[in-house]
């Protein structure tokens, strides 16, 4: 057992490496993987670890989070380039419009965000779907606020709490999660914080930060937006759902077939997260290429140059996981266990909390969620009794607290939206927050009943 004096300062360091990750990210404007390893290596000489093991830990936990991200990240990346190519994500918004009404626009953009940013991370489906919310504000006359506020709000808890999404399915292997479970208790809790956060906030301040009418990104792409030939509603939403289905497939396996028969070793492969998904980038070079009218070498086009902006997340992925390992391996997260189950902290609470640290230290909801799971886990086996589907939602809601100036989407809403600082804070930042608190409540109140 390691003595008291040893565990205090191992999480004062861990408590003092956080607040530097948030000073060099935030205040210096330091490229956060440099500052995640450069963190990580500091914190490693500064516990004593032996000197030789410092890079093999980091390496070990960098590419033991990259080994299944990477892939996730890749095939669910080509899949959202499909959708934008071939006019799938216009056609998704067109309908919902005209079965919500224009007055109801916002209601329609939350339900936008949640169902194309299912695939898809939220900066790439955020770029897929903003031209259509552009066209929406100038048809209703509405501010851009009240439009894509819910827009965002959906596409922001997908990410952050609904399984394949990377971090969560990351959170659902390191909890030991059941995928299926997983998936629909993020829907109980998703759906009602994506409303709230959205459309009924967006009523809220929309009318307290007026924007400017004249938006240059908004006119580029309203003009780019103009009489496209779209594919079926039913066809484009089928091959987005298609991966989640086979997944959750996959999760039923056992209660749809004798465990270990060939039957059930079959679904088993295809609910694999890789997988599912590969077959559904294979379905969309099809149904949302060939059959629109592309060429092989354009879809090859598509599915190359898709990959580029994908290397920055990835890689502040795996240094996540690199920052959880050389925590776990320096002894400061059994410092963090021996702290919580003293404290008597609730376990979910704790997840949340840890969470919400790491993701206003890196700017990324990725990162936090990711590096927050290898730290709660071996908390988790000692406590037990709480399911590790609620464990995923309670690390996941943590993970979008108060996106602020480090978040790469906080200034892609700004841009976009043509918004000041304030104007961001006011209506993303603030969105963000009411999303993890919203969902951390709905979390523990699901505790009390599964």
């Amino acid at each position: 057992m390691q003595p008291v004096g040893h565990g205090l300062f191992l999480l004062t360091v861990a408590f003092s490496a956080v607040i530097v990750l948030v000073v060099l990210i935030a205040r210096f404007k330091i490229n956060p993987f440099v500052v995640l390893l450069s963190v990580s290596l500091a914190l490693a000489i500064v516990t004593g670890m032996p000197v030789q093991s410092i890079v093999k830990s980091f390496e070990a936990g960098l590419g033991g989070t990259l080994g299944h991200i990477a892939i996730v990240v890749a095939l669910g990346t080509m899949l959202g380039k499909m959708m934008a190519e071939s006019g799938g994500s216009d056609r998704i918004a067109h309908t919902l419009i005209d079965f919500f009404g224009e007055k109801r626009a916002p209601w329609a953009m939350v339900a936008i965000g949640l169902l194309v940013g299912l695939p898809v991370f939220f900066e790439v489906a955020f770029v897929l779907v903003v031209p259509i919310a552009f066209n929406i504000a100038r048809r209703t006359g509405t501010s851009m606020v009240l439009i894509g506020l819910p827009m965002v709000a959906g596409m922001s808890v997908v990410h952050g709490l609904v399984p394949p999404h990377p971090a969560a399915m990351f959170a659902v292997t390191t909890f030991n999660a059941d995928i299926g479970r997983t998936f629909l208790y993020a829907l109980i809790v998703g759906v009602p914080a994506a409303i709230i956060a959205g459309p009924i906030y967006a009523m809220f301040i929309a009318p307290r930060v007026p924007l400017s009418p004249n938006n240059p990104m908004a006119a580029q792409f309203i003009d780019e937006r103009v009489d496209r030939d779209l594919p079926s509603f039913s066809l484009t939403v089928a091959t987005i759902l298609l991966p989640v289905g086979l997944i959750l497939v996959g999760s039923w396996a056992d209660k749809l077939s004798v465990a270990g028969s060939p039957i059930n070793t079959a679904l088993r492969l295809l609910g694999n997260a890789d997988i599912a998904l590969l077959i559904g980038v294979v379905v969309s070079f099809v149904t949302l290429g060939r059959m629109r009218g592309f060429t092989r070498e354009s879809i090859l086009k598509f599915s190359t140059e898709s990959l580029a902006p994908t290397a920055a997340v990835t890689l502040l992925v795996g240094a996540g996981g690199g920052f959880g390992r050389i925590l776990q391996d320096s002894g400061t997260s059994q410092a963090i266990i021996s702290a919580a189950l003293g404290a008597h902290v609730s376990i979910l609470l704790l997840a949340w909390l840890v969470a919400a640290l790491v993701r206003l230290a890196t700017g990324s909801a990725t990162v936090g969620m990711s590096t927050s799971a290898g730290i709660v886990a071996p908390i988790a086996l000692h406590v037990g009794g709480v399911r590790p589907e609620l464990l995923v939602l309670a690390t996941g809601a943590g993970s979008l607290i108060f996106s602020h100036v480090n978040d790469g989407g906080f200034w892609l809403v700004k841009e976009y939206f043509n918004m000041t600082v304030i104007e961001t804070i006011k209506t993303w930042s603030i969105c963000e927050t009411i999303i993890s608190v919203v969902a951390l409540m709905l979390t523990l109140g699901l505790s009390l009943i599964v």
